[in-house]
């Protein structure tokens, strides 16, 4: 089992990066596929996910409106788009998988705890400057 997040980089205020994640070793389309992120000293942060077949997704209000996570089962790839990056978007980014293929995320959800998801692949930087 594998995932591997990459795409990460330095971007100015305002710019756009595309995360990758790239799994195998595992049938990823039973799979919901989550991306947190964990800047220094803070905790992991969970911004998104997106349900086994991509119908439904979840966004963290920080990121709501900016950020666009979707997949192709295909090419076993799920990405996360980022626009109008802000600097307090810097951070690790990961992605993990949840074999619960959807857990009900609504607007009325605060927190995507990392205890739903298990299996995860190593960081990506994304470092944003003013």
């Amino acid at each position: 089992v594998q995932l591997q997040a990459s795409g990460g980089g330095l971007a100015q205020a305002g710019g756009s990066l595309r995360l990758r994640c790239a799994a195998s070793g595992f049938d990823v389309d039973r799979y919901a596929i989550g991306w947190f992120r964990q800047a220094p000293g803070k905790e992991r942060e969970g911004i998104s996910v997106i349900s086994s077949t991509g119908v439904a997704t979840w966004y963290t209000d920080s990121v709501k409106d900016r950020f666009t996570i979707s997949r192709d089962n295909a090419q076993n790839m799920v990405y996360l788009q980022m626009n109008s990056l802000k600097p307090e978007d810097t951070a690790v980014y990961y992605c993990a998988a949840d074999s619960i293929n959807w857990r009900g995320y609504s607007f009325s959800t605060r927190v995507l705890p990392p205890s739903h998801f298990d299996f995860w692949g190593q960081g990506t930087q994304v470092t944003v400057s003013s």
